[in-house]
């Protein structure tokens, strides 16, 4: 089956919108011609990712999910970004190699899983040697998901949700929990041990909990459920790095308090995590949501 042939009735994530986006935008806002946004090396992600040197995120135009409080809007309609070939995708992360990156992070990438499958193979065959992260939102198909086996060295998930009712009002996504739950379960299937070495993950599965202004409860029953379920076979990154972005309404219109943050690290800290990353103050800040102006493609 060539490339093309999963993108003609397009089911990667769960809109299953059936659209041919080679001919036409998908729910994700983007047709199957892979926009790029920015490629560079990128220094606040998890210390075990970023490192000293860097990791090479690439940001993909386009979303599947369309979260109303989205920092990255920018770019999550699909609105900019340059198109970018298997070649040349395949070249990019080469010179991010080359810069000295730790890894190849690809960024909201659901919507073009083929062709970064694709390009992966093609860098690979040309000298391309260092991990690969796939940083989601998690509403992917565990079937697009089994694309990548082989191909993903580190899973970088969100749980965005854990009741079905949020997911609902705040990304039109009623089954996120349970769809997200799943594929999380097919990433941990994948790489199921963490391989760290000289303080760099090399290989296994990170998931993010960002913490949404009057959503603790849900928080703490996110992270109840990872910790149960995986123990320290994962790592878990209870982000308070939220940006209200203009316009918001309450109770999404402003930052999360020092109070809400700390209660659910002391939570986790009760339920015996230890594979964990932690944030400290002053993350939100718009200034860490990066220029998307087409650097680095």
């Amino acid at each position: 089956m060539s490339i093309d042939k999963h993108y003609e009735k397009c089911n990667l994530c769960h809109r299953a919108c059936l659209v041919n986006r080679n001919t036409q935008k998908g729910y994700c806002g983007v047709g199957s011609a892979m926009l790029v946004s920015r490629a560079a090396l990128h220094y606040w992600e998890e210390p075990i990712i970023s490192g000293q040197c860097g990791s090479g995120t690439v940001f993909f135009s386009g979303c599947s999910l369309g979260c109303i409080f989205c920092q990255n809007r920018k770019i999550s309609k699909g609105g900019i970004g340059k198109e970018l070939s298997y070649e040349e995708l395949s070249e990019v992360m080469l010179r991010l190699q080359r810069d000295g990156a730790h890894n190849i992070n690809f960024v909201t990438p659901t919507h073009y899983v083929p062709s970064i499958a694709r390009s992966i193979d093609i860098a690979r065959e040309r000298g391309f040697c260092i991990p690969t992260v796939y940083n989601t939102g998690s509403f992917d198909t565990v079937d697009t998901l089994k694309m990548l086996e082989g191909k993903i060295d580190i899973y970088l998930p969100d749980l965005k949700y854990y009741r079905s009712e949020t997911a609902k009002k705040l990304s039109n996504a009623p089954t996120y929990p349970e769809v997200a739950r799943e594929a999380i379960a097919e990433m941990v299937r994948q790489r199921p041990t963490p391989i760290i070495e000289d303080g760099i993950m090399k290989s296994g599965v990170i998931v993010r909990i960002l913490l949404l202004p009057n959503h603790l409860a849900e928080a703490k029953l996110s992270l109840k459920y990872l910790y149960s379920t995986y123990g320290d076979s994962i790592y878990i990154s209870l982000m308070n790095q939220y940006t209200p972005m203009p316009n918001m309404e309450k109770p999404l219109n402003r930052r999360v308090t020092s109070e809400e943050y700390d209660e659910l690290v002391d939570y986790a800290v009760k339920l015996g995590v230890t594979n964990c990353f932690i944030q400290e103050g002053g993350t939100a800040e718009e200034s860490f949501i990066p220029d998307f102006d087409n650097t680095g493609v």
